[in-house]
């Protein structure tokens, strides 16, 4: 009998736990089910046998709710993949979900239903399979620990090169016929000793830890093969003979060592895109208090603050600009490198830089709320992520270790019963043994996706996931919204006509109620001259056709040319005519007659022909979606350079005509403004957000362009290009050097010193390429 607990969220009385209660006591495998309802627990005593799913399934269809928790851990001990598909697989077989483990970044991300487990019981878990897991830090202290581990890897690997080129000159004075001190066994005995037991006795540490956890990793391997050559020659030095193999265990420890260095300070290089995010934060704030400019730490900010900035400070964080203007550098977080003016009401984003004037602000989001925050744990999560193409890879190490063994004492049963010598047999499995790694297959994908997303927050471009990055590599049409995305998104009013001198006072004073950008460039027409407006009543807004509403006895109709129709006003407009100019008509009916219109234009923007062509050059069709009439529609298109047209399209209607080219077998990107166009977002294959300044929408697409720059989107497509081409030749390398290398090692074509050199270096090769991707750079 098992005792667990799970919260439940949506309980609202006694009687909701009692219904739980009830869903749950008819479960065979709940022998008893207590609800309290003010802690929000279930608390069930469960046979064997029961299924966790089942019964959160149950709690569920009864329309309750079973929340999930994230965390998120530093791990200690790892030193290749199978150690993380060895922890991957013991948190899976417990009960967790989505766990992640990272190599790279030695971290584990894991969900549970709150209650059921906890942080507790991930240690404990992680600690019984041969490793330590702490929550994590924030990237400072890890920053600080990778420095720290850095400096421990160089100082053992200068010991332990102080003691192994001794023993590896005794080799070549050995081969001359030479005898010195260096000959004698004993003291290469008590060299070798340093090298195999302090220097290496992290191998043996993690070689115990993992087999302990029921698991095998490369610690395993390179401590056998070692071990193998060190203990031999203490054989051979107690009988007298002068075969003696210690130079091949210390120089291995040695090579090996030299080769995780260079890993280490390349893998450290990797993650300078989130270390430079998280240095551009400002540190201090002007904070006014009762008339008095205090300087504060930023941590001590409150939302609602008043914050003074100078001439050439950073904003603190984000706010509402309350007194004062100035020129703001906004490029660390738009990519744009003119300064942005700024005046009262404007928005200004934390960790910009003031240029020339001065102002006041009042904080409006801090902490984890800023822009910068929320890129940096942007960038976290999709580096964090892994990409389904490393699912191979995850398989192969997963067994890799054991099947290795497995060859290395095939090797040495199948050399010593040709050769008929121990010596050459204990060597070729040796080498076996020391030239197989892991490591460079666990890093083939995390690296590269890591600098790629890394180079893309660079860019100004925030990449969701690493699945994300690998289906952008597949897009081959884009569908982009019109307003916003193709266009400045800032309609105007270009020209109006009415016989009535209050037309334009009148159809503001409607349009005031309504959200429509149309409405606010009319309101905004207006108020250039006045801000006198009339008592509006009986506001109605007709979705896809305009608006409605009374003025005094007079009841006035605004919107498009069905709206008019429907209410019998006979339009004498040349409605084409302009349309085919790129302008949008607002027809106005006062009671039954037409009253007047308006013409309102979006220009399109600087970069979007060029942008178009950059992505039809790469073989994408791009389509244009918009609710314009199709000669707008068409007149704008011929502007971008557009081909494919969808018009007069309802915003509840995107997401079907992009449905309807995924059935045509293609992989579509969706690129608009993250609001309005949240459902055709979702549905894409791959949503482009186009958010600028504070209103990036990071949450509702997985690609979002900071700047708003259209170029950006095919510079993401072909980052995605560069990342995935990147992946497939580390997995390719990594492939390679394995199938190559153990059977030239079985064969003795390779001493175990190179063999430990060659798989010391193979995991820089990967990495090291992965680093290429920092060359990345935009097309002009």
């Amino acid at each position: 009998m098992e005792e667990i607990k799970l919260k439940i969220q949506g309980m609202s009385c006694e009687s909701c736990a009692a219904r739980i209660e009830k869903v749950l006591s008819k479960y065979e495998y709940i022998d008893t089910v207590n609800v309290n309802l003010l802690q929000e627990y279930a608390y069930l005593k469960l046979k064997e046998g029961y299924d966790i799913e089942t019964i959160v399934d149950k709690i569920k269809k009864a329309g309750y709710e079973v929340p999930m928790k994230t965390s998120k851990f530093d791990i200690e001990g790892m030193s290749c993949q199978s150690c993380a598909s060895r922890i991957e697989k013991v948190l899976n077989k417990n009960n967790f979900k989505d766990v992640n483990v990272n190599l790279l970044q030695n971290s584990l991300t894991v969900s549970f239903y709150e209650g059921y487990k906890t942080n507790s019981d991930v240690k404990r878990l992680v600690d019984k399979a041969g490793f330590s897991a702490e929550i994590k830090t924030d990237n400072k202290i890890a920053n600080e620990k990778n420095i720290t581990e850095y400096e421990k890897l160089k100082r053992d690997f200068i010991i332990s090169a102080i003691f192994s080129i001794p023993l590896f000159s005794a080799m070549f004075f050995h081969m001359a016929g030479v005898h010195t001190i260096l000959s004698n066994g004993y003291f290469q005995w008590a060299l070798a000793t340093v090298v195999q037991f302090y220097i290496g006795r992290r191998y043996y540490v993690n070689a115990y830890k993992s087999l302990r956890g029921g698991g095998a990793n490369m610690d395993v391997l390179i401590a056998l093969g070692t071990s193998a050559a060190y203990f031999y020659s203490i054989y051979h030095v107690l009988i007298g003979s002068d075969q003696l193999y210690f130079e091949s265990s210390a120089v291995v420890i040695t090579l090996i060592l030299l080769g995780k260095l260079f890993e280490k300070r390349a893998k450290t290089r990797t993650t300078d895109a989130i270390s430079k995010l998280m240095g551009l934060q400002a540190k201090k704030a002007n904070v006014i208090k009762n008339g008095q400019t205090i300087e504060t730490d930023i941590e001590d900010v409150m939302v609602g603050d008043k914050i003074l900035v100078k001439p050439g400070e950073k904003i603190a964080v984000d706010g509402i600009i309350v007194e004062g203007s100035s020129s703001v550098d906004e490029s660390m977080i738009t990519g744009e490198s003119m300064p942005v003016k700024k005046q009262v009401g404007d928005e200004c984003i934390g960790s910009t830089i003031n240029k020339n004037g001065s102002f006041v602000f009042e904080a409006k989001k801090i902490g984890e709320d800023t822009v910068l925050s929320q890129i940096v744990k942007l960038v976290e999560d999709a580096q964090s992520n892994k990409a389904p193409i490393q699912r191979l890879a995850d398989k192969i190490s997963s067994v890799f270790v054991p099947i290795v063994i497995a060859i290395a004492a095939l090797t040495f049963v199948i050399t010593y019963f040709v050769t008929k010598q121990f010596d050459r047999a204990l060597l070729n499995s040796v080498s076996v043994l020391v030239i197989a790694c892991p490591c460079s297959l666990g890093l083939a994908t995390p690296t590269a996706i890591m600098v790629g997303s890394g180079k893309g927050a660079e860019l100004g471009i925030l990449i969701k996931s690493a699945e994300v990055l690998e289906t952008a590599n597949k897009i081959d049409a884009v569908i982009l919204d019109k307003t916003g995305t193709i266009t400045n998104g800032k309609p105007e009013v270009v020209d109006y006509k009415s016989e009535d001198a209050d037309f334009l006072k009148v159809v503001s004073s409607i349009e005031k109620s309504s959200e429509h950008p149309l409405a606010d460039a009319v309101v905004k027409e207006y108020e250039k001259n006045s801000s006198d407006f009339y008592k509006v009543e009986d506001f109605h807004s007709i979705t896809g056709k305009g608006l409605s509403a009374r003025i005094n006895d007079d009841e006035y109709f605004i919107g498009n040319e069905k709206l008019m129709k429907e209410n019998n006003i006979d339009v004498n407009v040349d409605i084409q005519k302009y349309q085919s100019q790129g302008n949008t008509v607002v027809l106005v009916g006062k009671n039954d007659k037409f009253y007047g219109y308006i013409l309102i234009a979006d220009k399109i923007k600087e970069s979007s022909p060029k942008a178009v062509a950059k992505l039809k050059d790469d073989n994408i069709d791009v389509y244009m979606i918009t609710g314009d009439s199709e000669n707008t529609a068409k007149h704008i298109a011929e502007k971008a350079n557009i081909d494919h047209v969808i018009a007069e399209c309802l915003p509840k209607d995107k997401s079907d005509k992009l449905l309807d080219l995924k059935n045509q077998g293609k992989k579509v990107g969706m690129v608009g403004d993250g609001i309005n166009d949240a459902p055709a977002l979702a549905a894409s294959d791959v949503g482009f957000s186009i958010g600028t300044g504070t209103d990036v929408a990071i949450e509702a697409s997985d690609i979002t362009i900071i700047n708003g720059d259209l170029n950006k989107v095919h510079t993401a497509i072909r980052l995605s290009h560069r990342v995935i081409k990147t992946i497939k030749q580390n997995l390719f390398w990594a492939f390679f050097y394995n199938v190559i290398g153990i059977p030239i090692a079985a064969f003795g074509f390779l001493n175990p010193m190179i063999a430990g050199a060659a798989m010391a270096f193979s995991s820089v090769t990967v990495v090291t390429n992965s680093l290429r991707i920092k060359n990345f750079k935009e097309e002009k």
